[in-house]
């Protein structure tokens, strides 16, 4: 069965794809009418997003929900305003508490990971679920994984083992737009692609690197391994460039802060991009925007994450014996100067 997408919502309603993701995304600047006339045409297609909670039972900004305790989330690392899940949680965090649910953030010391202890501000009597984003430690997951509450995962370890966590997970489409982009460059002429990321770091990390490999084997274009480089320190990246006799055409990287450190260990050695190197990127991070030049990348909806995130858990609270889901959304390539000659 053909994937519903916001485009396909919007031709059905002759209305633009901005003001259907208004309408599923609860942004403000849209005739209420309008918003429940998209959304009851969401659920007639069968869109993913609205597939496992019922409408009716959410509450509107003005009224005040009933408490129903508190959702757990465990981060290892802080988030700052540049990384896409700072926006992606200020959304959830509204619609959550629409929903009489309070986001409290505990954070994952290193001590907690070595020694497999939850945060002292956890309380497991008090949440009614645990969501951990970017939490890449397998071992941690697994015991978050025994307390007992419905989990979530935003984005999570790798498994190019094929062992798979016990609890919903939710990621960014990290393949289609890769794909496209490598076969875009390989109508462009360009057959020398390489990739830069430790696609050992998390799942979407190696959900691109694959995307990459994929989109090579498919098309017959053999890939150089010399210009697969797993680093991710940025001195050891610099190293690794000056030790290398040439350069591919195109580098494709596992995110745009790795992107910014490859262009700058380049720079050093006296290379231009876009001259001499193609440059593409993932998570259209502000910084891709101003940085120059402008970085091609890949652009992550964290809104509708947040309202996907907010459905998956949710729909376990309610319904503690559904089966484990995997869920990935939309993502968009954009094309910037990096890319062009």
């Amino acid at each position: 069965m053909k994937k519903v997408t916001i485009q396909d919502i919007a031709d059905e309603l002759g209305v633009s794809r901005n003001t259907v993701s208004k309408a599923i995304n609860n942004a403000d600047g849209l005739a209420e009418a309008t918003r429940e006339r998209i959304l009851q045409k969401a659920i007639e297609m069968g869109y993913k997003q609205f597939s496992y909670i019922k409408e009716q039972t959410r509450v509107s900004p003005e009224q005040e929900a009933p408490g129903k305790g508190e959702i757990a989330l465990l981060i290892g690392d802080a988030i700052d305003g540049a990384h896409f899940a700072s926006l992606m949680l200020d959304k959830l965090k509204k619609e959550l508490s629409q929903w009489g649910y309070t986001l409290i953030t505990h954070r994952v010391e290193r001590e907690n990971f070595l020694c497999r202890t939850l945060p002292f501000t956890f309380n497991a009597k008090q949440a009614r679920a645990v969501i951990c984003i970017e939490m890449f430690d397998r071992a941690y997951d697994e015991m978050v994984c025994t307390l007992g509450l419905p989990v979530l995962f935003v984005d999570g370890p790798h498994k190019r083992d094929g062992i798979d966590l016990h609890a919903d997970q939710l990621y960014m489409d990290n393949t289609t737009a890769i794909t496209r982009f490598v076969n875009d460059m390989l109508v462009r002429g360009k057959r020398r692609i390489g990739f830069i990321g430790d696609y050992e770091h998390c799942q979407s990390f190696f959900e691109r690197y694959t995307a990459f490999r994929c989109a090579m084997l498919m098309a017959g274009v053999p890939v150089d391994e010399r210009f697969c480089i797993k680093l991710l320190n940025p001195e050891q990246l610099v190293n690794t460039l000056l030790s290398m006799k040439d350069f591919p055409e195109v580098f494709i990287c596992a995110n745009d802060f790795v992107a910014d450190d490859a262009i700058y260990a380049l720079r050093k050695l006296g290379k231009s991009v876009p001259a001499d190197v193609l440059f593409c990127g993932f998570d259209d991070s502000p910084q891709s925007r101003i940085m120059t030049p402008s970085l091609t990348t890949v652009h992550i909806h964290t809104q509708i994450m947040a309202v996907t995130a907010m459905q998956l858990l949710l729909s376990r609270i309610e319904q503690p014996s559904l089966d484990y889901r995997t869920v990935h959304t939309e993502t968009e390539l954009i094309y910037r100067d990096s890319t062009k000659l």
